[in-house]
C-alpha cells in the first residue's frame, strides 16, 4: 500500500520525458521476445503453407493423429512414460502421424524437437519416437530422435537396433503397441546407463529457469499492466489523464507486492506443474523441459 502511494504520487509528477528512458529498456525485451514468436509461428506457418504436415502441439505423452492405439493402450503407454519421467527425470514422447510426406522423416523429426523440446534443459535427455504409418520407404517409417544427453548410450547404432530389432517385428505384425512397448523398454534401459541425474535435478534447473526469467518477465508485467490501464479509458490519446495515472499506479503498486514474492515462487511451487514436464504433485503433464537436440537418433522401415 506505501509503495502503490508514493509511485501514485510520483508518476502525477514524473514528466513524458522522465518516463520515455525507463520504458525503452524494458520495451526492448519485450519487442525481442514478439519477434522470436513472430518468427517461430511465421516458420510453423510457411511449412504449412509449403505443404509439409505440421507439428502437432504437445498435450501429452502418446500422440496417436492415426486412431492406431486403443484407448487403454495410449492410457498404459502414458502411465508407463509418466512413472518414468517421475522416477527418472528423462522424457520419452511417442508421435504417430499417418505420413510426413513430402518430407522425409528426418527433416519431420527436427522440426517435432525443435517444438516439443523433450527432456530437461542443461541434461537433454529427451527422446522421441516418431511413426509415419502410411510413408512410402524412401520417406521412412519410424525414427528415433535422441537428446544430445543421451547420446552416450542411446548411439545411432543402438537406436537403429532397437528400430530394427525390436519395434519393427511387431510392426510388421500391427502390433504397434507391442512395438512401441518393447521399443520404449529397451530405451529406457539404455538410457538408464548413463547415470543422469534424478528428478530432484529437474526441479533445481526449474527454480533457476525461472530465476532466470524473473527479471525480464517482471518488468513485461508492469508494462502489459501499465499499457493496459493507460488505456482503458474512453480517450484514445496516448496522454493519459490523472484517473489513468493513478489506476496505472495502483496496478504497478499491486504488481511490485508481487515481485517482492517472485523469488519465493518457484521454490514453493517448484515440485509440481512445469519444468521438464513432470508431475504436479502426482498427476499432470507439463509439457517438454527444454531439452536439446542435434540430430542424433535413425529412422527405418518395416
Amino acid at each position: 500500500m506505501i509503495f502503490a502511494a508514493g509511485l501514485r504520487r510520483w508518476l502525477r509528477a514524473a514528466p513524458a520525458s522522465m518516463l520515455m528512458p525507463m520504458l525503452v529498456p524494458v520495451l526492448a525485451p519485450m519487442l525481442a521476445l514478439a519477434m522470436l514468436l513472430g518468427v517461430a509461428g511465421a516458420a510453423q506457418a510457411q511449412a504449412q503453407a509449403d505443404g509439409f504436415v505440421a507439428v502437432p502441439p504437445l498435450t501429452q505423452r502418446v500422440t496417436d493423429l492415426t486412431g492406431t492405439l486403443a484407448p487403454a493402450q495410449r492410457s498404459a503407454l502414458e502411465n508407463v512414460l509418466g512413472e518414468y519421467e517421475r522416477t527418472r527425470g528423462s522424457q520419452i514422447f511417442v508421435l504417430m502421424v499417418p505420413t510426413t510426406d513430402p518430407e522425409t522423416i528426418d527433416a519431420y523429426g527436427i522440426r517435432v524437437a525443435d517444438a516439443w523440446r523433450a527432456g530437461r534443459q542443461g541434461i537433454d535427455d529427451g527422446v522421441i519416437v516418431l511413426i509415419a504409418k502410411d510413408n512410402p520407404p524412401g520417406l521412412r517409417k519410424m525414427r528415433l530422435e535422441v537428446g544430445r544427453g543421451v547420446q552416450g548410450s542411446l548411439t545411432d547404432a543402438m537406436s537403429k537396433r532397437i528400430l530394427q530389432d525390436i519395434m519393427a517385428p511387431h510392426f510388421r505384425q500391427n502390433d504397434f503397441y507391442g512395438g512401441l512397448a518393447a521399443g520404449i523398454s529397451a530405451i529406457q534401459a539404455t538410457i538408464d546407463k548413463e547415470g543422469l541425474p534424478g528428478p530432484q535435478a529437474r526441479k533445481q534447473a526449474r527454480q533457476s529457469g525461472l530465476d532466470d526469467w524473473l527479471p525480464v518477465l517482471f518488468p513485461l508485467l508492469i508494462i502489459a499492466f501499465f499499457l493496459f490501464s493507460a488505456t482503458r479509458g474512453r480517450r484514445r490519446q496516448i496522454v493519459v489523464g490523472r484517473r489513468g495515472w493513478d489506476t496505472a499506479a495502483g496496478t504497478l503498486g499491486g504488481l511490485g507486492g508481487l515481485g517482492g514474492l517472485g523469488g519465493g515462487w518457484g521454490r514453493h511451487h517448484g515440485g509440481g506443474g512445469f519444468g521438464g514436464g513432470g508431475f504436479g504433485g502426482g498427476g499432470g503433464f507439463g509439457g517438454g523441459g527444454g531439452g536439446g537436440f542435434d540430430g542424433g537418433g535413425a529412422s527405418g522401415n518395416w
